[in-house]
């Protein structure tokens, strides 16, 4: 056989092996048979070639159809279906203006024992040589006056009481500018709530299962997606294997129908297991803070109230305890906002933290809340104050006047 019969030979073979074995079009490389898919995990790629693909990571709760929705779609898809939110939309609430953080009044505060009485003086000099008193300010756990005037001798700070219109020795304070309240265009899709103490959320409900590696600041504001009790306490859940419990969290539960007793579209709710005030207005939630209300045996007391005065600053003075080791004396004290007897909304200058029973009865306020209740609220405004857990006592025979 010559040479050309022998090439021609073998290129009809190769012609008919090509024509009989299927073969990729795209880059001629011969391919097996595919085997037939099931119709229920068949899914067509997009360009139809009948290969099966994943979906993206997405929650797929309608079948995708043109994509397998495993591995983390899976897992998201689960998660979603249990109630998990997803994506998890941003807080939608704003700080308010900072502006409103400012008072026109100056601190200062009585840092010496709490068992000693202040003498009270004419002149600077006075004080600071102990001449002369004409005046004391009794001994108490927290005393702060307002002052006009500060002159340094020696080693001491003396400063001009605007209330007492005297000298006395104390120490000028600096003042919170941290601002807890947000306020809202409409009521927001979901609960939310502040952290009280900085930490790290556990991974499930429960203190053995670990922690996520995600840190919240004090402060720090999230959205709230579920809440659930158990025996140890109650767990918040802010996010995707992000559990907080109530040591470290504190809810605003809201609810835009008043109670019945309020025929208005406007109120304020004060939660006191949460240590929250909210405030409606056209039957949504427009405004939101932490707050400090009162501690044992000095409760704010439950009921449904009205705002019956309102001054811009207030002295605040007085004692509970036997001893009077209680016994405070606060000039100044901003946007002041009475609802029952003597407890009020008002700024505490003097406070550092809030989420916690601290007062007397009053509901105590950063500065810039407290400005902002106050430019909102009219006389007369509604105040619904009640404790979800059932522990405040309700008997108003067991309430006093409070106070700060």
């Amino acid at each position: 056989m010559n040479k050309i019969s022998f090439y021609s030979n073998v290129f009809v073979f190769l012609a008919v092996v090509l024509v009989i074995l299927p073969v990729n079009a795209q880059n001629m490389i011969i391919t097996p048979e595919l085997t037939e898919t099931p119709a229920a995990e068949k899914k067509t790629a997009p360009d139809g070639n009948g290969v099966d693909v994943l979906c993206l990571p997405d929650a797929y709760l309608i079948d995708p159809e043109n994509c397998n929705p495993l591995g983390p779609s899976a897992y998201l898809t689960d998660y979603v279906e249990k109630g998990g939110v997803y994506p998890e939309p941003p807080f939608t609430g704003r700080k308010i203006d900072p502006e409103l953080m400012e008072v026109p009044y100056k601190y200062a505060r009585i840092n010496v024992d709490n068992s000693e009485v202040i003498k009270l003086y004419n002149s600077a000099e006075d004080a600071a040589s102990n001449n002369n008193p004409v005046g004391t300010i009794s001994s108490g756990a927290i005393r702060y006056v307002s002052y006009t005037d500060v002159v340094d001798i020696g080693s001491g700070h003396y400063v001009h009481s605007k209330g007492r219109d005297l000298w006395l020795r104390a120490s000028p304070a600096a003042v919170s500018t941290s601002t807890l309240g947000r306020t809202f265009t409409k009521t927001p899709e979901y609960e939310f709530g502040w952290i009280v103490e900085g930490c790290n959320p556990y991974l499930e409900p429960n203190y053995n299962l670990g922690m996520s590696p995600v840190y919240y600041n004090r402060e720090d504001v999230v959205n709230l997606y579920e809440t659930i009790e158990t025996k140890d306490t109650t767990w918040f859940r802010i996010g995707e294997h992000q559990w907080v419990d109530r040591i470290h969290f504190r809810a605003a539960h809201f609810n835009t129908t008043p109670p019945p007793e309020i025929k208005s579209d406007r109120w304020i709710e004060v939660d006191l297991l949460e240590q929250v005030v909210m405030v409606y207005e056209n039957y949504e939630l427009i405004y939101a803070c932490m707050v400090a209300t009162g501690m044992a045996p000095y409760y704010t007391q439950p009921g449904i109230f009205q705002i019956y005065k309102k001054n811009e600053s207030e002295n605040m003075t007085g004692s509970f305890e036997a001893d009077q080791s209680d016994y405070y004396w606060l000039e100044d004290v901003p946007f002041t906002m009475y609802f029952d007897k003597l407890r009020a909304f008002h700024g505490a200058y003097w406070r550092a933290w809030y989420g916690y029973e601290q007062s007397h009865g009053c509901v105590n306020m950063s500065n810039g809340d407290a400005h902002w209740l106050y430019n909102w609220a009219d006389l007369g405004e509604w105040v619904y104050v009640h404790d979800p857990s059932g522990k405040t006592p309700t008997d108003p025979e067991l309430y006093d006047d409070g106070g700060a």
